[in-house]
């Protein structure tokens, strides 16, 4: 094909596969089969790489980039991305309305349902898009161009172009495809997102948007921020432009014009949002007029003209029909409330943890009760409280002697908690090993929760130290391993052998070591020799460490079948080295402490890692000792506390900023 041929047919096939794809992902409304689709951007893509001058970045065959980058560039807004004030009843709703019409008598308003998201600026110009970001605090976010043109809903290119366009959407993955991401991460033995919020907020920041795209993310549209070379007059006007010009426009938006029509639009969303195929918390009533918008103003972070109604949390009442005991890796018995299912913001619930026994008297819950249950934040199931007992109840007591093993459980001095002290209680077993090959241990790929089960039924391990004596010959017996997936099995675990020691501490399951103790630890010690050697007054001089956790160590690695796993983790092969970090020096967080609060874009570990590394140290609770708070979004408690204290409060952004720059010693 001569060089003009395939540039016409570069431009046919753009206009065809665009169109097709905005009529499947924005409109629901294919007009081709799956195969015809996939036909064509084979075609395309084998033309781009025939002729690669005609491959543009706008192309479709770039949705799916590889390219991994270490961070984020920052991001000025042009125009702030505010966040809306929050309301929690109709009072609060009509007050707004009030004070709208006060200034402008007839006032109507959007009123619109609250995608649960993460919210984003997509920007074009002469109407290809040039830059997606984040909203960071409002006045400088990041770049996720790559990963934002991963979402199929996003055009790449607009159907009516104009000199600039600046849209606000918020990200979001749907129900169905986090269960499925759920799932996939528990099967790795990876620790879940909790709630589809944070499944699309971390997925947006993935360093590769190839693993962005295996995600399967989507947006809605809710506001034009920008625009040059046409003029609107109301909100409804800027979101049918939007619409016209291939966006996915926010849905079940109505305009009204009185408080009454407010409350039943509000009422009307709310009653929706267990048929939605994605998570909304609140709705948003805005006003339709751009004029009395500009007029009406806004405050350093919110607007005056807008308001957020946040849902209440939902309680339904039940029946209890059962109290489970579970056993963890550190032998923590753990009562489960078992009931009949109820449908609880937007998912069936059947399940929620009790606790502990002091907590089930407390509530004097008893089997066959008629119990209330909610899910705090929309996202953890708990028994608020018994409403009624059965004829004839006792108060339930948990068992003495744990339900796997048999062995006499133990009041725990420290905690209200009732333990099972057998360190072979299979029950513990099985934990110890999920923990011990998660991601923040020893990062064994490939053994997740299945895998482990199937060794244990097999008795192919009975500790940790079993796994690095495994075989093809071995794991070829159990049901689903092929020779392809016991070699990367093998692979993944003989790459473990070179965990650094703070990871072998951690992965050891130790009570109360978590990863920041065990870093700690190593960093003050040296070695395992070193920390072996050390006696309970000597650890708990560790800055950061204290009584409870020194006795926790010298306990655990003073153990016999402790001491025995370590033996033959050496004899395998595990060389447990570990570089002591240089001390950060001069940089704005050196010697600092830090509370991180709030949902961040990036996970909480990862914050706390690099605050770490620049010398702060970062706490859990807010006290006058508290140097800076980090604050991400539905941030409660902490940040009302710090205000209250004059703690200086941090973005998410400030904080990136501040990390990047150590020479700024503030």
């Amino acid at each position: 094909m001569e060089h003009e041929q395939a540039e016409a047919r570069v431009q046919e096939l753009t206009a065809l596969l665009e169109r097709y794809n905005h009529e499947y992902y924005v409109l629901d409304d294919p007009s081709v089969e799956d195969h015809v689709y996939d036909e064509l951007i084979h075609e395309l893509a084998g033309l781009e790489q025939q002729f690669p001058d005609l491959l543009s970045p706008h192309s479709p065959t770039q949705r799916v980039g590889g390219k991994a980058s270490s961070s984020f560039e920052k991001v000025p807004h042009a125009v702030q991305m505010q966040s809306l004030q929050d309301v929690f009843d109709l009072e609060q709703v009509a007050a707004f309305v009030a004070r709208c019409r006060e200034a402008f008598p007839d006032a109507a308003f959007s009123v619109e349902p609250k995608i649960d998201g993460l919210s984003v600026s997509l920007e074009y110009h002469d109407g290809k898009l040039m830059l997606g970001s984040t909203r960071g605090d409002g006045f400088t976010g990041e770049d996720v161009t790559a990963n934002l043109k991963t979402i199929r809903s996003i055009p790449l290119t607009l159907k009516k172009a104009l000199p600039l366009v600046e849209a606000r959407g918020e990200v979001y993955m749907p129900r169905e495809n986090f269960l499925a991401l759920v799932e996939q991460q528990e099967e790795a033995g990876e620790t879940p997102f909790k709630n589809p919020r944070n499944a699309a907020a971390g997925s947006l920041r993935q360093k590769s948007a190839s693993v962005t795209a295996k995600r399967k993310l989507d947006i809605f549209i809710f506001n034009l921020q920008r625009c040059e070379g046409r003029v609107f007059a109301t909100h409804d006007e800027t979101l049918q432009f939007l619409a016209e010009a291939g966006f996915r426009v926010i849905p079940g938006r109505k305009i009204c014009r009185t408080v009454e029509e407010i409350a039943d639009a509000i009422q009307e969303i709310g009653g929706s949002r267990q048929s939605l195929p994605y998570d909304i918390d609140g709705v948003v009533v805005k006003l339709n007029d751009l004029a009395q918008r500009d007029a009406m103003g806004a405050t350093a972070k919110t607007p005056k003209w807008a308001v957020a109604y946040k849902f209440p949390p939902e309680e339904k009442e039940t029946t209890l029909r059962d109290i489970e005991v579970n056993v963890g890796r550190t032998g923590a018995l753990t009562p489960v409330a078992v009931f009949d299912t109820i449908l609880l913001a937007g998912t069936s619930v059947s399940r929620a943890v009790l606790h502990n026994q002091d907590f089930i008297t407390e509530k004097d819950i008893r089997l066959g009760d008629r119990i209330i249950v909610r899910k705090a934040g929309d996202i953890i199931p708990e028994v608020l409280r018994s409403v009624s007992h059965e004829a004839g109840s006792v108060p339930y007591t948990l068992p003495a002697n744990c339900p796997v093993c048999g062995t006499p459980a133990v009041r725990d001095e420290e905690e209200a908690v009732l333990r099972c002290p057998n360190i072979s209680c299979p029950a513990q077993l099985h934990k110890q090993l999920v923990h011990f090959a998660s991601r923040d241990a020893m990062n064994i790929d490939g053994l997740g929760t299945a895998n482990i089960t199937a060794l244990l039924e097999k008795g192919l391990v009975h500790d940790a130290a079993d796994l690095y004596s495994l075989t093809a010959e071995q794991l070829l017996t159990l049901e689903g391993f092929k020779e392809r997936s016991a070699e990367n099995l093998l692979h993944a675990i003989e790459k473990s052998k070179t965990a650094p020691l703070d990871r072998v501490i951690f992965a050891l399951g130790i009570r109360n070591i978590g990863q920041k103790a065990a870093a700690l630890l190593c960093a003050h010690f040296g070695s395992l020799t070193a920390i072996e050697a050390a006696d309970r007054s000597e650890i708990a001089e560790i800055e950061g460490f204290g009584e409870v956790m020194a006795e926790s160590v010298c306990t655990a690695l003073h153990d016999p079948s402790v001491q025995n796993v370590l033996q033959k983790l050496k004899e395998a092969g595990l060389t447990m080295p570990y570089e002591k970090k240089k001390a950060a020096e001069d940089t704005f967080f050196s010697g600092k402490t830090v509370v991180l609060t709030g949902t961040l874009t990036m996970k909480r570990s990862e914050a706390q890692s690099m605050l770490e590394a620049a010398g702060a140290k970062v706490s859990g609770s807010v006290s006058k000792k508290t140097d800076y708070v980090v604050a991400g979004e539905n941030a409660g408690s902490k940040l009302t506390k710090a205000e209250t204290l004059g703690i200086t409060v941090l973005s998410e952004a400030e904080m990136l900023e501040k990390l990047a720059a150590p020479e700024n010693t503030g």
